[in-house]
């Protein structure tokens, strides 16, 4: 029997333990539940509300695509942006349009990922001035513009910083007058500097077991992820996509509008939204994470609901509104499917990409794909495909089919072997990010560490993986967001590095 929505949000403080989190139900605009417990302050004792400053993080995304629709009418024309965008892109012969960078289709590689080859310590300082030189450095892309889909974050900076610049007034302003105040959103607004979190509230790393701990994090963010609002200022902001559903020229109707690449497959991404389904539902919406910041929020808008998590801890925001949504629909969630243990389990390279791809069985017949930065746990279906969402995996011939429906990719991945190479001591260089890797023996291991004008890492123990290739692990980085393992392709005296979020990066030796 499904459980009631009582008793779902009753059981969210243990389901999911940590420090205070907020939770929120919006049907045909009406509150249908708006829930909170625990503290924002476990040592001030201040309790989480629903009026508690939060960092939404990467929902800030759809707010500065509505600014730029609103102020730029983007999804009109790209002219008034494309000036100063290739100004910014000055140094690349090749270079996005306005709208790639809204749709995550612009080919740039994510500068979160590039920070720990610039060699970033985790918990260091980000400043904008950094920011910008970072982005300066960019002369190539990882795939064509409107081909692909790549998460990456510098495309909304970026995006935020002409808008601002074109109305001569600050993104965070133009937020306020065009989006915020029309949404009836009294507290958002645009707050850069994590290390100030309106109200102070606290974000906690750790565990139950292990205790729990503040964040820390010294990031500048902007249009990318800078956006501080409450439980109720998201309220707000569902109530206003329902009052507007029937208007064309509405904000949110205007940001989950279709999207497509140039091929004219649908994208599952645009605007700063994230198009997809939750228990065969239509949805749009988004998630966020910071080190001691996760968030999720959605609307669909057949069954005209919403759904707000938020946590103050490292829980899983999209689990907890899974199961939020399943019993405002009066539904149990569903178990995913199991089946035998698959037998194609193994270490594979993407050839698009050049990226390793291992496949891990595991006992329920699932399959653990590690590709894009975190594991994705693929179920088995009636037409002998493992899926999860818009990935679909079906092994043939020694090969496996990968088909990526959000990235738009659909490729073989070719099953590897053999030892990975030794004698690969010594500095490789890349030149368009003036950075290095340190590649050194120590007891007979491989240890690397990458440098930059951000710092000088750690040096880290390579993980073998097959004939030419070593896994170079980031579990933790500058961003929460942690670009996982990179590939080391080593090619005499080159070097090809890349992870899901910036790839075909060249290195070549140089002592």
């Amino acid at each position: 029997m499904p459980e009631t929505l009582d008793q779902v949000l009753a059981a969210l403080p243990q389901r999911f333990p940590g420090a205070g989190g907020a939770v929120a139900v919006i049907r045909e605009g009406q509150v249908v539940a708006r829930h909170a417990w625990g503290f924002a302050d476990l040592e001030r004792r201040i309790p989480f509300t629903a009026e508690t400053m939060f960092l939404i993080c990467s929902i800030s995304k759809q707010f500065t695509c509505a600014t730029a629709l609103m102020t730029a009418e983007l999804d009109r024309t790209t002219d008034a942006l494309e000036p100063a965008l290739a100004a910014r892109l000055g140094r690349m012969a090749q270079r996005p349009h306005a709208h790639h960078l809204a749709h995550n289709q612009s080919g740039l590689r994510d500068y979160w990922a590039l920070t720990s080859l610039a060699g970033s310590p985790v918990e260091a300082p980000f400043t904008e001035a950094q920011s910008r030189r970072l982005t300066d450095r960019v002369e190539t892309l990882h795939f064509t513009p409107g081909t692909r889909y790549s998460y990456c974050n510098q495309n909304f900076r970026i995006l935020g910083d002409l808008v601002a610049e074109r109305a001569g007034r600050p993104l965070g302003e133009l937020m306020r007058s065009h989006v915020f105040d029309r949404a009836g959103m009294p507290t958002a607004r645009l707050n850069a500097d994590t290390t100030q979190v309106p109200g102070f509230t606290v974000g906690y790393e750790g565990s139950r077991e292990e205790g729990f701990r503040p964040a820390v994090n010294r990031i500048t963010w902007t249009g990318d992820a800078g956006v501080a609002a409450s439980l109720d200022d998201l309220i707000a902001w569902d109530r206003h996509i329902d009052a507007t559903r029937d208007n064309p020229e509405s904000i949110h109707r205007r940001l989950s509008v279709p999207v497509a690449f140039a091929d004219g497959a649908t994208a599952g991404y645009g605007w700063g939204l994230s198009r997809g389904k939750l228990l065969g539902r239509y949805i749009v919406g988004h998630g966020g994470g910071l080190r001691g910041w996760r968030s999720f929020r959605f609307h669909a808008p057949a069954e005209r609901l919403g759904v707000v998590v938020l946590f103050n801890h490292m829980a899983d925001p999209r689990a907890a509104a899974a199961q939020v949504f399943a019993a405002a629909l009066g539904e149990e969630s569903p178990a995913p499917a199991t089946g035998a243990p698959i037998t194609w389990a193994g270490r594979y390279i993407d050839p698009e990409t050049g990226l390793a791809a291992r496949i891990e069985a595991l006992a329920n017949g699932q399959a653990a794909l590690h590709f894009a930065g975190h594991p994705e746990v693929v179920a088995p279906a009636a037409d002998g495909t493992w899926e999860a969402g818009t990935l679909r995996l079906r092994p043939e011939g020694g090969r496996v089919r990968m088909t990526r429906g959000s990235d738009n990719i659909d490729t073989w991945l070719a099953p590897v072997s053999g030892a990975a190479p030794m004698g690969i001591e010594g500095v490789y260089r890349s030149e368009e990010w003036g950075a290095e890797i340190t590649i050194a023996m120590a007891g007979g291991v491989p240890y690397a560490a990458c440098s930059g004008e951000l710092g000088d890492g750690f040096m880290v123990p390579l993980i073998p993986y097959a004939e030419g290739i070593w896994l170079m692990p980031c579990p933790r980085s500058l961003d929460y967001s942690a670009p996982g393992d990179w590939t080391l392709a080593f090619d005499g005296e080159k070097l090809r590095v890349g992870c899901w979020l910036a790839r075909h990066i060249e290195y070549r030796k140089i002592k």
